[in-house]
């Protein structure tokens, strides 16, 4: 038995809370409610397209197009990331869409053929919802890597051509900066880890004691997907840090000012 469905009375109550916040945002004088209003409709049409359009793409189940909306998904997740951190996308849309997609890709294959334990790994039923999971956190931790890499240049640039001059090859340089990078990007979801199920009870998890499963089964998926969604952008982080050494300098080691947006 699934989740109860809403209905159109429903879906009714759920807007009344906006008013909530809206009043909040008018006492306040924050000026967010046209704000609000636009994100909510965005994106109240943005997942009904979304529902459409699923709902044809797990009917069809078809492999091609389940690994196209992946990649789709992907490169808009890769968009906005450079948007984010003001990179210029002509320059490093590629090695970063890469170091997204591969990661993802394979911890996808070994979570649907090792841990879920079937046949189909790229069944659209699994492959996009999960893809999701991994990406939106992903591109979370990859957007905190790269503003702390790049902002260490904004007040610590110094010490860099510092250490080069003392003769440090760059990536003894950078080790460093590395080292900050990948902390901050991976410390929200170590601490995230540590306190799921006392502070919050997960969205997966949630969904799924909806949708009909035995509570233990659903931390049993809730687990894996932590899991997986850390060891995925473990490696997205590790290897976009590695191609911000190799590509956002030029042959001086200098850091490259044409890679990002004024």
């Amino acid at each position: 038995m699934g989740a109860k469905d809403l209905n159109l009375y429903s879906m009714m109550f759920v807007y009344l809370l906006l008013i909530v916040p809206l009043i909040i945002s008018l006492l306040t004088k924050i000026k967010f409610e046209v704000k609000i209003l636009i994100s909510v409709i965005r994106m109240t049409i943005q997942l009904g397209l979304i529902g459409l359009y699923l709902n044809y793409v797990f009917q069809l189940n078809n492999l091609w197009i389940n690994l196209g909306w992946v990649t789709i998904m992907a490169v808009v997740s890769s968009y906005s990331m450079m948007g984010s951190c003001r990179i210029k996308a002509k320059y490093l849309l590629f090695p970063i869409l890469a170091s997204i997609l591969l990661p993802l890709l394979a911890t996808i294959f070994y979570f649907n053929h090792f841990i879920i334990g079937i046949d189909n790994v790229l069944s659209a039923k699994y492959l996009i919802p999960i893809s999701g999971m991994l990406l939106g956190n992903t591109m979370r931790g990859n957007s905190i890597a790269t503003n702390t890499f790049l902002n260490y240049f904004r007040s610590n640039e110094k010490e860099y051509y510092f250490a080069l001059s003392l003769g440090a090859s760059k990536n003894e340089a950078l080790r460093p900066i590395v080292r900050s990078s990948i902390t901050s990007a991976l410390s929200p979801s170590v601490a995230t880890m540590a306190t799921i199920g006392l502070v919050s009870l997960p969205g997966m998890m949630t969904g799924q004691i909806l949708g009909g499963s035995v509570p233990m089964t659903a931390i049993k998926y809730q687990i894996a997907i932590m899991v997986a969604i850390f060891t995925s952008m473990s490696m997205s982080v590790y290897l976009l840090t590695s191609i911000l050494q190799r590509k956002a300098f030029d042959k001086f080691d200098i850091l490259r000012k044409d890679i990002f947006k004024k």
